[in-house]
Formats: C-alpha cells, structure tokens, sequence
C-alpha cells in the first residue's frame, strides 16, 4: 500500500490533483478542503489510500492520518464507495463526524449529497463503535428550510458546500431567520481579511 506521498502539485481538477513524484505525475483524488488549499507548484504531503479494483488502481490523499482513518472507516459501510466517503469529507470534517456520531445525529450526516436517510443511519452505526469521540461534543443544529437556501445560494455563488456550511456557521443563531438576512449574514464570512 502507498502509505503517503510527497512531491510538487503539477495541476489540480474538480476532484484531485496531479502531484509529481520522481518524475511521475500521479492523480490523487481528494477532499474539497484539502483540494481548496493547491495551488499549482506547491509542495505537499498526503497522507494516502490506495482502492484496487479491478478496473483500476485508484489513490486518494488526505492532510493528516485522522482524515484517512475516517476514510477507511466509511468505506467499511454497506453502500459507500471511495467517491462518497471522499463526498462525506468534503462536506462534514472529521470533528463535524464526530459531533454527529456521539450525538446520533442522523440529519448531519443526512446533509451529505448522494447520501439518503437510510444510509446515515448505517454510517452511524458503523462509526459508533469505530470512531473515537470525546465526551462533551456539542449537538450540531440541523439546517432550517432558509439555511438550506443560504448554502443553495453560497454554491451557486461559486463557494464549495463546505465553504458555505462554514460561512453559515459564523451566523449568530438569535440572526433574522429571512433568507435575505442570513445571506447577508453569510457572506461576511467572505469579506473578513
């Protein structure tokens, strides 16, 4: 198994990147976060997991070991393949996972696209027993139909699901619950130096 990799960011795509490796350019596929932060000539370090099938080998690189384990994790549920389990991470980071799983909050994981209710539940209860959580996590509040709208239009802005949940997030929960409001609220996120 590749156990990591270390080498300069030749391109990156919608979903990976090529980082060069002893002359050898080498599609990583990765997490929006971590994809976000590439610019091309950057040096980097992932920490990686190698799926063969048998149409393929297929690597996908992650920042740190925390973020790999809760790959390697998901990809033990009935239902998830590597490309949803890279779906979870780019969506929810592994405290948001974390959160979720102590608090059995199915909604959270819910939030996760291509990922139904039925299949939440099955992550949860993959992950309880599984995943370390420290005691005293905070509940995550489920999104109300309006914050669905906010992070609708924070995508269609141009910002990542993951850059819009965070946005969201700095929204004080006593805020207007008008959609034009929270936006506003939003996207002073995105204005801070």
């Amino acid at each position: 198994m590749i156990a990591s990799i270390s080498g300069l960011v030749q391109e990156t795509g919608e979903d990976h990147a090529v980082v060069e490796l002893g002359g050898v350019g080498l599609k990583v596929y990765l997490p929006a976060p971590t994809l976000d932060q590439l610019r091309v000539g950057d040096s980097v370090f992932l920490f990686t997991h190698l799926v063969v099938r048998e149409d393929g080998l297929t690597l996908f690189g992650f920042e740190t070991k925390e973020w790999r384990e809760i790959f390697v994790l998901l990809l033990g549920v009935n239902g998830i393949g590597p490309r949803l389990a890279l779906a979870v991470l780019s969506t929810l980071n592994p405290e948001a996972i974390r959160r979720a799983v102590f608090n059995e909050q199915v909604e959270v994981i819910a939030r996760v696209p291509g990922i139904g209710r039925k299949t939440a539940q099955k992550v949860l209860l993959h992950l309880q027993d599984r995943l370390p959580v420290q005691a005293g996590l905070e509940q995550i509040a489920p999104f109300s139909d309006v914050d669905g709208e906010v992070i609708s239009a924070l995508t269609a802005l141009g910002y990542s699901v993951v850059e819009a949940q965070s946005a969201l997030q700095t929204v004080p929960r006593d805020a207007p619950q008008d959609l034009e409001s929270r936006l506003r609220l939003a996207l002073r996120y995105f204005a801070r130096p």
